[in-house]
């Protein structure tokens, strides 16, 4: 039996993390930069992204999809209480002028 892959598009809530573990790789160049633009209209000037410990490939292309975002202000590893080097922090610019960050 020959399955094609579902190309529905996947719901999940924005709540200012995003877990990787039910994402292929493949899918992150679209995922991500979505991801961002969802988190700023619910109003999210930071968020959490997790994508494991690992040998830090997945890691190294979440990284390059934050460089190349305009909309990110900054990003690190998270801290041990937020899963250490298994999840980036990601700090975002607002979207409007003059909106100052909480």
């Amino acid at each position: 039996m020959n399955q094609e892959p579902n190309d529905d598009p996947i719901e999940f809530e924005i709540n200012g993390v995003l877990d990787l573990h039910t994402f292929r790789p493949s899918e992150l160049g679209d995922l991500i930069p979505d991801y961002i633009e969802l988190a700023l209209e619910k109003g999210y000037h930071r968020i959490r992204i997790i994508h494991g410990k690992g040998i830090g490939t997945l890691r190294e292309t979440v990284h390059t999809l934050l460089r190349r975002d305009t909309r990110v202000k900054s990003f690190q590893l998270a801290d041990q209480s937020e899963g250490s080097w298994g999840a980036t922090v990601v700090q975002l610019r607002w979207k409007k002028e003059g909106i100052k960050e909480r």
